[in-house]
């Protein structure tokens, strides 16, 4: 059986997408000087092409003109598209049993997904005009842009955070000329653009009790003759770092007013404060770098936040490691790197977490 009721909607934004890609398209008529005579806005609606063209053949009243055109009259130059199929893309394949895991902004819970699987989306583009002049401007607006490809980010699962470059791939071009019948009749050419959509599909996004991943340690080893018994020689390490405070120590308050040029100034009580740790004042991280006495020496606009003018008394917060253990899976933060040097021959246990 396959999983219970999931839709992600990602056929549907691809779309969506794509036709906003070209819903700013103008047609303009110039004068001999230059000067602008007309400018139509080209109207663009999902369809196929077959349908205007067979409603202008069926209701010959719909291409009246000017002070003769009612509300149901179908204008010319407009353009429609379409999907018109679903391949997967064994090209973009990755590991099957790969996951990735996020917090849910709606449920707050932790899901778990395992990795989308790549599939293109054949779309059709097609002109409609009157005159070949007025398909030719729509035409050299939109081929500059794809070289052969365009990018666009698209919200794949907007609970979960997850956008995705999808690339815009112009496959190829073609012009028919329906002017097939007397005089009198309207003449109908048809640009058609096909392109390629190279999005994603995700599966179903079930909860998960397994957390997150909070330490990356990694040994390297130079005598590779036996992996299954030889020894880490240099071992490195990465862990979550806060980049904002988070406990609202309110470790002391500023002595002075400090305006945005100041990098020195006086706090209240400097004796918890120490050289080359981070400390927060409103919304801006500074790096404290030597004390003497309640004054203090800092570099400002740490991690880029803005640095600001700060008020007599203003709370002065410590980034510690308290701060760090309060972080939440969607907030942004740092990690703090360290390496070791071992010659000791031993080896990580993962079943003990520990050297032996």
């Amino acid at each position: 059986m396959l999983a219970p009721h999931f839709y992600h909607q990602v056929i549907r934004k691809t779309i969506i997408a794509f036709g906003t890609l070209f819903n700013d398209m103008e047609v303009r008529t110039k004068t001999s000087a230059g000067a602008n005579l007309s400018v139509v806005k080209v109207p663009i609606a999902y369809g196929p092409v077959q349908k205007f063209l067979a409603r202008l053949e069926q209701r010959p009243e719909l291409r009246t003109e000017g002070s003769a055109r009612t509300a149901s009259s179908v204008d010319l130059p407009r353009m429609s598209f379409e999907m018109i199929g679903i391949q997967y893309d064994g090209s973009r394949k990755v590991s099957t049993m790969q996951t990735f895991k996020a917090v849910n902004s709606v449920t707050g819970e932790l899901n778990k997904t395992f990795m989308p699987v790549p599939y293109n989306i054949a779309i059709q583009l097609n002109i409609l005009a009157r005159l070949n002049e007025d398909a030719l401007q729509i035409v050299e607006q939109i081929l500059p842009y794809f070289q052969p490809s365009f990018n666009l980010t698209i919200d794949m699962l907007d609970v979960l955070g997850e956008k995705k470059d999808v690339p815009i791939v112009l496959e190829s071009i073609s012009f028919e000329d329906n002017y097939t019948e007397d005089y009198l009749t309207r003449r109908e050419i048809v640009y058609t653009l096909n392109f390629t959509a190279k999005t994603y599909m995700y599966g179903p996004l079930p909860s998960t009790n397994e957390g997150l991943i909070k330490k990356v340690q990694v040994d390297y080893m130079t005598n590779t003759d036996n992996l299954k018994n030889a020894s880490r020689q240099v071992r490195y390490t990465a862990e979550p770092l806060a980049i904002k405070d988070y406990n609202q120590d309110r470790t002391t308050t500023l002595g002075e007013v400090v305006n945005s040029k100041v990098v020195s100034f006086e706090v209240s009580d400097a004796t918890s404060l120490v050289v080359d740790t981070f400390i927060e004042i409103d919304s801006e991280i500074m790096k404290i770098k030597s004390i003497a006495g309640n004054r203090i020496t800092v570099r400002r606009g740490e991690y880029s936040t803005m640095i600001t003018n700060h008020d007599f008394g203003a709370a002065l917060n410590v980034i510690t490691p308290q701060d760090t253990a309060l972080i939440e899976p969607a907030d942004d933060f740092g990690f703090s790197e360290f390496r070791y040097d071992y010659n000791d021959g031993k080896v990580y246990s993962p079943s003990k977490d520990e050297d032996v």
